[in-house]
């Protein structure tokens, strides 16, 4: 019935600031970026940025975007940490791996894991 995942994609309100987020702070290349639509390459992923119509309804839910940091996890929260993300419940540890939740500017949940060694 269907092929595979063709994007994932997150609402925004500042799409400026989203960009930079996701280019800036975690490294993604942009592929594609106007004011109502903007793409990144996540390891073979499209990740979209949909920016927010006044009558699309808000509310809590939506996708969770986790990435795997190129090196380790405990490495890459302190990194991002210096660049002001905050991981505030820290590294957690579970029999599948360990995660670190984060936020994006615009308050999307994202995640870093590390599979178990």
């Amino acid at each position: 019935m269907v092929q595979g995942v063709a994007a994932v994609w997150l609402p925004v309100d500042d799409m400026e600031r989203a960009v930079g987020f996701y280019r800036d702070t975690l490294g993604l290349r942009v592929t594609r970026q106007d004011d109502d639509w903007s793409e990144l390459e996540a390891n073979g992923l499209r990740l979209g940025l949909n920016a927010r119509e006044g009558e699309t309804p808000g509310g809590a839910g939506g996708a969770v975007v986790s990435f795997q940091p190129e090196g380790g996890l405990d490495e890459a929260v302190e990194e991002l940490r210096a660049q002001g993300v905050d991981f505030a419940g820290g590294i957690s540890e579970h029999p599948w791996g360990r995660i670190a939740a984060m936020h994006d500017p615009e308050g999307n949940s994202l995640q870093l894991y590390e599979p178990p060694a």
